[in-house]
């Protein structure tokens, strides 16, 4: 466990996915930014996760240098943090076997975003006499079929933060329920063989934490949204932002006001505050008395003004793949000392023989 004194060890991953919305921003990776200082970083991009759904390779290696490049741009600093790409960390595939043959297969299946995944594939769940869940093909599209990736994706994800006995974990609400995964399994581990992990505590920021689809202010905001006007992204340019806050959604009444009944115009003044540092009642005060486009409009220049320095830094660094194979490296070192710690008292706790490096 971290000693006394000793900064705190702060771990969080994400996929390389191509571009990062407005909320990844908000809610995860400007946050992040903050814990630098005090903290000991560690920021992995999960190209292993990213294969359990098909992944085109040349894609995939350019989606991680981007990934990069605006984790860069959006204010971490290499000088003060670890980045690095999980498949070139030994550990993390060897930790999460060990964790797989101690979670029950039930576990896995009763996760939602397995449940969510498999439903997207065509397949209905269904509880059989035990704990285990039974899959019909009604309605499967042709072809499909459910890997055990995406079953095991969970184990993988803890092994992710147990390989650097991380105290706290940055995550969204979708993210709990694998967090609470990855405790129940490391107080397994530890109940089964002695005290080995520490059992890390999720860090949820207050402010920003969850910004809203732009046409649906009900859903949370993807990046992987079809519908290209609901989702912001931080290397949008000025004209294609206006058209998108133009066409979000709003509420019926002219009112500007935050409140459940007004998801809509919640959301944008969510936006607003996240980025300006006004409360709600300060920004319903300035808003008083005035109409939607007012509001629209002040808040298409505050992210274009707010999001411009981080286009600007992200285009330069996208285009020096020298620098950021080295920020690459220099994290994949620096996790990589750690890791062999942690998987080296592992392999000791469960009986492996120590191997003759003579």
């Amino acid at each position: 466990m971290s000693s006394e004194g000793k900064k705190k060890v702060i771990l969080s991953c994400a996929q390389p996915t191509g571009k990062l919305s407005l909320g990844n921003y908000l809610g995860a990776v400007r946050n992040w930014a903050e814990m630098l200082e005090k903290n000991e970083c560690f920021f992995g991009i999960v190209d292993l996760h990213a294969i359990t759904t098909p992944a085109k390779p040349a894609l995939l290696r350019q989606n991680v240098f981007d990934c990069l490049a605006q984790y860069i741009a959006c204010g971490l600093d290499p000088e003060k943090c670890h980045q690095f790409v999980q498949s070139h960390v030994v550990g993390h595939t060897e930790l999460a076997w060990i964790l797989t043959c101690i979670t029950p297969i039930g576990e896995l299946q009763r996760m939602t975003q397995f449940k969510d995944k498999t439903a997207k594939l065509g397949f209905k769940a269904t509880h059989s006499d035990g704990d285990d869940l039974k899959f019909s093909h009604e309605g499967a599209r042709p072809q499909a079929s459910i890997n055990a990736g995406i079953l095991c994706y969970p184990v993988l994800m803890a092994a992710d933060i147990l390989l650097y006995n991380a105290d706290q974990v940055p995550v969204g609400e979708d993210q709990r329920q694998h967090l609470e995964l990855c405790r129940d399994l490391a107080q397994r581990f530890n109940h089964q063989y002695s005290e080995t992990f520490v059992i890390p505590k999720p860090y949820v920021p207050k402010v920003g934490s969850r910004i809203m689809s732009l046409s649906e202010p009900t859903r949370k905001m993807s990046k992987s949204d079809k519908n290209e006007r609901a989702t912001l992204f931080i290397l949008d340019e000025p004209d294609l932002i206006k058209k998108k806050i133009s066409s979000a959604v709003t509420d019926s009444g002219s009112k500007i006001e935050s409140n459940s009944e007004k998801p809509g115009v919640a959301n944008l003044l969510s936006i607003h505050s996240a980025l300006s540092g006004q409360n709600t009642d300060q920004l319903e005060e300035h808003f008083a008395g005035k109409g939607y486009g007012v509001l629209k409009s002040e808040l298409t220049e505050l992210i274009s003004d707010s999001l411009q320095p981080v286009r600007e830094k992200y285009h330069e660094l996208i285009q020096d793949k020298t620098y950021l194979k080295s920020v690459l490296a220099q994290g994949a070192n620096a996790a990589q000392k750690r890791a062999y710690k942690i998987l080296g008292k592992v392999y000791r706790k469960v009986g492996f023989p120590e191997r003759d490096r003579t």
